[in-house]
């Protein structure tokens, strides 16, 4: 069995960012095997592609070209990302596109499998990744495997998030006369309610434990960068939430109380309360594996990276934020990844 230098499993962004930065660092392209059920650009090209984004075009540009190995210069296709301002924000399909694109290009580069990573084990020095009936040995192995959005366990029939942030696929779920329960008040909780008030004639009972959280711009940082309101979102929170509240939607704390008297008045649930890691591979011989917050660094020759391990970092008040967002990613891989060249088994 050949052993790569390189296995990187998932293809979202951050598979990708990893891809192409491994072979930017001169890792031969046969040393390299990545590794994914679809090649689809992970759930940003699939589950979230219609949602509006709360990142400007520019950060999109940054990553797309973040890498040399991405080729986006020979791009001859015409992507429609590319005549929008650099300060708008825009639907994630008009940047899936050109991930898509990325993506085969960097499939005819590196050797790929298509399968799903069940369970790794560590054997004289190099990782085994045992894929459907296959196994693949690799030196370094790169977890980019997702996140999936968090719920809770109340009585309810759910909307799933995905479906709540798609205007076309949430009609489908929205009667006339119903009452629909959104759990959170994050930028995916905000665009479910107005999607909601200005696509149906629901009700909602919005339950939230905080108040609402808007990314401030200084000249050469932003204040709440990862956690608040940005574009669009933002300005309707401020007019309806923080403003004037339709007279469809009524907000209540978050707690037993207020649940034993709401809830029961609704008929659906969203639940917008943030994201998990996507359960790890079985990795044998270690239990509770977790990664420094500031390297990705996993396990000798193990790295995680993208949404299901962000980079934890203080901002200049001095509060920890965990950075997510493509040109993060990019920004945070292009810091660590000569620490991953040399931090082997």
């Amino acid at each position: 069995m050949q052993t790569k230098h390189w296995a990187v499993v998932g293809a979202g962004p951050a598979g990708i960012a990893a891809v192409g930065k491994l072979l930017d660092h001169q890792i031969s392209p046969n040393d390299i095997v990545w590794i994914d059920p679809t090649f689809s650009v992970g759930d940003f090209g699939t589950l979230w592609k219609m949602v509006p984004s709360n990142t400007k075009v520019n950060r999109f540009l940054q990553f797309l070209e973040g890498s040399q190995a991405f080729d986006i210069s020979e791009c001859k296709n015409h992507f429609e990302l590319f005549d929008l301002s650099k300060d708008a924000t825009c639907a994630l399909h008009l940047v899936a596109d050109p991930l898509q694109w990325i993506t085969n290009q960097l499939k005819n580069k590196v050797e790929t499998k298509k399968g799903k990573v069940t369970a790794l084990h560590l054997n004289h020095r190099s990782w085994c990744l045992s894929i459907d009936d296959e196994e693949i040995r690799a030196k370094n192995v790169i977890l980019s495997i997702g996140s999936d959005a968090k719920t809770l366990s109340h009585p309810i029939s759910t909307i799933p998030l995905q479906d709540a942030l798609n205007i076309s696929l949430l009609k489908n779920h929205c009667k006339e006369n119903e009452t629909i329960a959104v759990f959170g008040s994050s930028h995916s909780a905000i665009l479910a309610l107005k999607n909601i008030t200005e696509n149906s004639s629901c009700r909602i009972i919005n339950f939230y434990r905080s108040p609402l959280v808007y990314a401030t711009y200084f000249d050469d940082w932003i204040l709440f960068d990862d956690t608040g309101l940005k574009g669009t979102t933002a300005d309707w929170a401020r007019e309806n939430i923080d403003g004037k509240l339709p007279s469809n939607i009524t907000r209540v704390f978050s707690n037993d109380i207020n649940l034993q008297k709401y809830l029961p008045l609704c008929q659906k649930a969203i639940y917008a309360i943030g994201f998990t890691r996507r359960e790890l591979p079985l990795v044998k011989g270690f239990h509770d594996l977790q990664h420094f917050n500031q390297t990705g660094i996993i396990a000798p020759g193990l790295f995680g990276f993208g949404i299901a391990f962000p980079e934890a970092k203080m901002n200049r008040l001095g509060m920890i934020e965990h950075r997510v967002g493509l040109a993060k990613f990019m920004e945070y891989l292009h810091r660590v990844m000569p620490v991953w060249l040399r931090y082997g088994t």
